[in-house]
């Protein structure tokens, strides 16, 4: 998962997660780890997150 943030960079996230989990969910888990690191903030919306199943 791609997270864009207020410096203009993309940060990525590998969420793992069942097959069946909400897209919604896994922005959450993403935009949290972020959000507790020392990068600058990502946005917080839901569209502008790029998710990707891999594997």
């Amino acid at each position: 998962m791609a997270l864009p943030a207020v410096d203009g960079r993309q940060y990525v996230y590998r969420v793992y997660a069942p097959e069946n989990a909400l897209l919604a969910d896994l922005f959450w888990q993403a935009w949290h780890c972020h959000d507790e690191s020392a990068y600058p903030r990502a946005w917080d919306l839901f569209d502008a997150a790029l998710i990707r199943r891999v594997g």
